[in-house]
């Protein structure tokens, strides 16, 4: 493996959208949703490790998620996790990273990746992800993966490709969409000029510290001014500090949608975002009548379409119903119109101001 090579892994995201399973002590990355015997942050790291040495891998994570990230990566060294004292989206977590990995290795090329996707080729995954550090080497581009698009789906932002601007399968990115209507979606996936945003970047680290210098000052400078702290033990007490400067703003939206040397590799591996029930459900074995189920003891009559996840040893009876969503998890009992699963973030803050924090 390359020793220029690095990874960081996001993983600091709630999961709102998957509550009551996914919640602020355990959000959904570091649960098994799937069933499979391994949690979303565990398969992203296995994935990373075929292309990148164990300790080129750096997780961004709340700071409250260390140990969980411990337990489920056991080995990792305390400057691998990077703890983040405050929510503050992408943008601050690729600072953070940069400038850390930069210290060590001025001609570190790096992949950022989330945490909580799903991918089950792992071999055209690891051959797309070589190919990408490898272009990354030799060009100073801010490079991220498209998703060949196999539907025209609402729920994935859109990348549009300029086709007259290509070079060895990877293309000058024209236009970034965020989530569109199903009219539009439609529109884009006929017209094959487009594909799926997975949030998926690489990029050397001279590059990315260059844009976030250009694009987002205020956060450059911020992280630039910490540069003699990193791998220090007064790290953490400066990272505390400088969180409190920063905005909150996606590294999509802060660079990649303004700067203008992005191009995207158009990947064909099997892939979700798993941010909804309904994407779950997509990838989950159905029965007979389309109904995913977890838990030991459940029963179902006349009922179709339905999600359960529910702790073994619960039993739980349906009779007559379709696309419904039942979930119970510490307590907690959630049942909702799959059809409306948007819903759910609003439900959700509804219950936090109606009865607080500890039932997020």
């Amino acid at each position: 493996m390359n020793d220029n090579f690095y990874g960081v892994i996001m993983a600091g995201g709630v999961g709102t959208r998957f509550w009551p399973l996914s919640r602020k002590k355990m959000p959904k990355q570091f649960l098994d949703i799937l069933g499979t015997g391994e949690t979303l942050f565990q398969g992203t790291y296995k994935r990373l490790a075929r292309v990148c040495k164990p300790e080129n891998i750096y997780i961004v994570t709340n700071e409250n998620y260390r140990e969980i990230i411990n337990q489920q990566v056991p080995g990792l060294s305390e400057h691998q996790i990077l703890g983040e004292p405050h929510a503050r989206n992408t943008a601050p977590c690729v600072a953070y990273a940069s400038f850390k990995i930069n210290t060590l290795n001025k001609n570190a090329v790096i992949s950022v990746l989330p945490s909580d996707q799903l991918i089950t080729d792992e071999d055209l995954f690891a051959e797309t992800l070589q190919k990408a550090y490898e272009y990354c080497t030799d060009h100073d581009n801010l490079l991220t993966l498209g998703i060949q698009p196999s539907r025209p789906d609402t729920g994935y932002g859109y990348i549009q490709i300029d086709e007259e601007k290509e070079e060895n399968g990877i293309f000058k990115v024209k236009t970034f969409t965020e989530k569109p209507n199903q009219e539009i979606a439609n529109y884009f996936v006929a017209s094959g000029e487009f594909l799926w945003n997975s949030g998926m970047f690489v990029w050397n680290v001279r590059t990315i510290m260059n844009e976030l210098h250009t694009q987002l000052p205020d956060i450059y400078q911020v992280f630039e001014k910490g540069k003699k702290h990193y791998f220090h033990p007064e790290e953490k007490e400066y990272i505390h500090k400088a969180y409190e400067l920063c905005t909150s703003i996606s590294i999509d939206y802060g660079v990649m949608e303004k700067a203008h040397n992005v191009y995207v590799l158009p990947s064909a591996f099997n892939w979700s975002d798993v941010g909804t029930w309904t994407a779950l459900y997509e990838y989950s074995k159905k029965d007979d009548h389309g109904n995913v189920m977890q838990g030991d003891m459940v029963l179902l009559r006349n009922t179709s379409n339905c999600i359960i996840n529910v702790p073994n040893k619960k039993l739980v009876a349906l009779n007559s119903v379709q696309d419904l969503i039942v979930v119970e998890s510490d307590g907690i009992l959630l049942i909702a119109d799959k059809n409306k699963e948007q819903e759910i973030r609003q439900v959700v803050n509804d219950i936090k101001i109606k009865y607080g924090e500890k039932f997020i």
